[in-house]
């Protein structure tokens, strides 16, 4: 198989291994609901599948780099597979043997999905395509499986019923497993374990590196405080807006698909535009509009078309911003330390998601919706407005290796 091919395929099992995980994210929480009746169980199963997930991508990795990249990638996502399929066909086990295994998957998936992340960069580079063309274009397609997935979920148990859809979801992991397994041949460079090393050291190395790389970690940063805004806005700012100013829902899908829409928009041009676009400019400008913007509107607007535009604009704005990040990740860090690097990194940017939506829900309680948008609007401002400061005393740009971050 070609080495064009082979990404294809990679970059393809890894998005069927996402629309497993968003199709479990309806299915696990709805097989709670119907065997228990307690929406507090169906939290606490969501909250036990996220937790290891995070934990996972950070901790996990100095073990990835011993087994092995593609090796473990397969392990994980064969592993997640047999764990829902024992969810679906033992649902007699009870709530506690339950909750134990979605945590086990939810742990796998983290490890999967950094590592074939990290296989992105040596199986481009052999097929020959630009990384910024890769991160962008798998940057709009997993916002579209994510964008469906949740609806899938919903189909799916629809039409055959809960157990048969989380089989199904099953079979996703199964078949991720299965493409790498027999169809992706990473470059022998990547595809061969690190040499061994201590647990602990291994992992200092990843957070050390990180913590050393200024630019990055103001990159990351940032990231993680749109991922807040975002999760603030989804679960909190825009149905208390929507029921406030409309009394109703009907704006509510329109406002949640404007920036959907925008950030799809914004992928296909970022993917043409972007291998010759200034690689700072471009992340300042698009974290800028990506955040305060969507929240200044809803502070000030009482209008759906006003707050329509400006969250459309956000989400063009965001479409630069993660494959930004992802190509300042390959080019940056040395290769035997980005299963580590890239684990923490995705780590420290999904900590912003719970984070959000937690704040969203305390500061419209004390403050109210107006003053916690604005608040949230100014620390937003101040938090992506840092690469420019950074720039001060770095010039380097964030998507190229200076001899420090090489060393």
């Amino acid at each position: 198989m070609t080495p064009r091919r082979q990404l294809i395929v990679l970059v393809g099992a890894d998005l069927i291994s996402n629309l497993g995980t968003r199709i479990s994210v309806v299915t696990i929480p709805w097989l709670v609901l119907v065997t228990t009746g307690s929406p507090t169980k169906m939290g606490l199963v969501a909250f036990a599948e996220t937790l290891p997930y995070l934990l996972s991508s950070a901790l996990g990795t100095p073990w990835a780099d011993r087994i092995g990249l593609r090796r473990t990638s397969i392990i994980c996502d064969a592993g997640s597979a047999v764990a829902m399929v024992v969810v679906a066909l033992t649902p007699w086990l009870g709530f506690a043997p339950l909750v134990a295994l979605v945590a086990v998957a939810g742990a796998l998936r983290g490890i999967g999905d950094r590592v074939k992340h990290v296989m992105f960069r040596p199986v481009a580079e052999a097929a020959g395509v630009p990384l910024i063309r890769l991160t962008s274009a798998y940057d709009g397609l997993s916002r579209l499986v994510t964008l469906f997935g949740a609806a899938v979920g919903g189909v799916l148990i629809a039409a055959f019923g809960v157990t048969e859809a989380i089989l199904i979801d099953a079979a996703t992991f199964g078949v991720c497993a299965l493409l790498i397994g027999v169809l992706v041949r990473p470059p022998a460079a990547a595809a061969r374990p690190v040499q061994p090393e201590g647990y602990l050291r291994a992992l200092r190395g990843g957070f050390g590196y990180l913590a050393r790389d200024r630019p990055l970690l103001g990159m990351l940063v940032v990231v993680s405080a749109l991922n807040m805004v975002a999760n603030a806005s989804v679960a909190v700012y825009i149905p208390v807006w929507v029921a406030r100013e409309l009394h109703g829902p009907s704006g509510l899908g329109l406002v949640l698909a404007a920036f959907s829409a925008g950030a799809l928009l914004g992928n296909v041009a970022f993917t043409a535009l972007g291998p010759r676009l200034p690689a700072r400019s471009t992340f300042l400008v698009g974290a800028l509009v990506a955040g305060t913007p969507r929240l200044v509107a809803l502070a000030i607007s009482d209008e759906l078309p006003v707050v329509l535009v400006v969250t459309f604009l956000s989400g063009i704005g965001i479409a630069a911003v993660n494959p930004l990040l992802g190509v300042a990740l390959y080019e940056r860090v040395p290769p035997e330390l980005q299963t580590r690097v890239i684990g923490i990194a995705g780590s420290l940017a999904f900590i912003g998601l719970p984070v959000g939506a937690l704040l969203g829900g305390w500061s419209v309680d004390a403050l109210g919706l107006t003053p916690a948008l604005l608040a949230m609007a100014s620390a937003c401002l101040l938090v992506t407005a840092f690469p420019l400061v950074a720039r001060a005393s770095d010039p380097t740009s964030p998507t190229r290796p200076t001899p420090a971050a090489t060393a």
